[in-house]
């Protein structure tokens, strides 16, 4: 049985929700509609099914391959028969434009109750057309979704339904791979609503902790662990994935050494926002070293927390945003920080040229060049985490935009709109951030192990085993 896919575990779900919502503590009330409330209540209802009887074997992990398209920037993930789908770390629905005639899912049930309230709190209304037209006959009462577009921030309505998707399952002591087919519950969307998105995706895979997202959903029906990996831009690995290796060359001509990733990089606690189903990293301090130049960013204390209250602030990870974005305040801090390590560096020569756009801080071409691993010799920003074991550090492939005459840091400052991210974060970790990093997400325990920037590990994603 495909636990995501059966209405009577979502209804359940819905009742308890609502019984607890009825008691008077108004901060149990906060929690309640929480990712981790959601998806704690899923796995409950799963392991109550396991212990009546229903039994569940272990099933392994699944690997899709990752791609970044050369236009958008966007990662795509190759699931849907001859169709891609868009990566979003933030998103909390699986959609895709639909077939002439699809299958649906009831209005009354469980599963249509958790999909309404995943609604987008501000979006701009995209008409769906005559979107029931295409229903198989004798659907009645059918569910309605609210798919997303977080590049273009609109949205739209379409019917819930049921995709046939595959990927390969992988055997880690064998390393052998088997194509497996399964559903996943999603919405249809207009094409309308694929703008700005590659031209081979028809539409997002969510991978945030709500109970709809891809991860979420897979979980349910395959009974592995709560976790998934991504090495940028190589492959997605959801399962139990505490057998990922990475290949180590120390450059003493012996080949590669492959350690488990827990060895080797660092994991950090993970936040959640009650506004936004995104990934939040615990950052205190901002600093700029270079050189032994180093310098923190002036930032008033909690300026980089998230308000739990209202949601804002917080600094997150986001794959549909293509640079680093800081909310002004934070941005100017992070501008004097960054010029004053270049200011203490060793090379006199190094100064601010005219920025060009959309980049507001920019350099000349004199950073020297390194011979190992081959890259310039620029500063790193080092993002300090609380309770971690090790700071995220940006080092140039993960910033440093490299322009006819000019070397451009590729963290924007928020415009005069709006974040290009639900919930106006302080600051969001774009795709370039992201660029050749291995990110393990262990949701149970609610951390993220992290490599920074692989190319100084001596390393690559194509040295990842997964």
């Amino acid at each position: 049985m495909h636990l995501c896919l059966h209405p009577i575990n979502f209804f359940q779900i819905y009742k308890i929700l609502i019984r607890m919502h009825s008691m008077p503590n108004t901060r149990i009330k906060c929690m309640l509609w929480s990712p981790a409330v959601m998806v704690s209540l899923l796995l409950l209802l799963k392991c109550m099914a396991v212990t009546s009887g229903e039994q569940q074997p272990y099933k392994l992990p699944l690997v899709f391959p990752l791609a970044k398209d050369p236009n958008t920037s966007l990662y795509t993930i190759a699931i849907k028969k001859d169709a891609t789908l868009v990566v979003d770390l933030a998103g909390t629905l699986v959609w895709s434009t639909c077939p002439s005639t699809h299958s649906t899912v009831p209005c009354l049930s469980g599963t249509c109750s958790v999909v309404n309230q995943q609604q987008q709190r501000r979006c701009r209304y995209v008409d769906g057309g005559r979107f029931w037209a295409g229903r198989e006959p004798g659907s009645r009462c059918a569910c309605a979704a609210h798919p997303s577009n977080p590049v273009t921030g609109e949205c739209s309505t379409g019917d819930l339904t049921s995709f046939a998707m595959s990927a390969d399952s992988i055997d880690n002591p064998t390393k052998s791979r088997n194509l497996e087919a399964f559903n996943t519950v999603g919405a249809c969307a207009p094409q309308r609503l694929l703008a700005s998105l590659p031209a081979t995706a028809t539409g997002i895979a969510g991978f945030s902790q709500r109970p709809l997202s891809l991860p979420s959903q897979l979980v349910a029906q395959r009974n592995f662990g709560n976790k998934f990996a991504v090495c940028f831009p190589e492959f997605v690995s959801i399962g139990d994935t505490h057998k990922v290796y990475i290949g180590l060359d120390h450059g003493t001509g012996g080949g590669q050494r492959f350690v488990d990733y827990t060895d080797t990089i660092p994991y950090t606690p993970l936040l959640t926002n009650p506004r936004n189903p995104g990934y939040y990293l615990p950052v205190k301090h901002i600093t700029v070293w270079w050189n032994s130049a180093s310098v923190t960013a002036s930032l008033p204390a909690g300026a980089l927390d998230v308000d739990g209250r209202t949601g804002r602030g917080g600094v997150v990870l986001s794959t549909v945003t293509p640079y680093a974005i800081m909310r002004p305040d934070v941005f100017r801090a992070f501008v004097q920080a960054f010029d004053a390590a270049v200011q203490r560096g060793k090379y006199s020569d190094v100064y601010r040229v005219r920025a060009v756009e959309p980049f507001k801080l920019c350099y000349n071409d004199a950073f020297p060049l390194l011979k190992r691993p081959i890259s310039y010799d620029v500063p790193t920003i080092r993002l300090e985490l609380a309770g971690a074991t090790g700071n995220w550090s940006l080092f140039n492939g993960n910033y440093l935009v490299r322009l006819p005459g000019a070397n451009c840091v590729g963290i924007l400052e928020m415009g005069a709109g709006h974040m290009p991210v639900d919930g106006e974060p302080a600051m969001v970790l774009g795709v370039k951030q992201l660029d050749r990093n291995l990110l393990v997400f262990d949701l149970d325990k609610m951390v993220l192990w992290f490599s920074s920037l692989l190319d100084f590990r001596w390393t690559s994603c194509s040295s990842v085993v997964a």
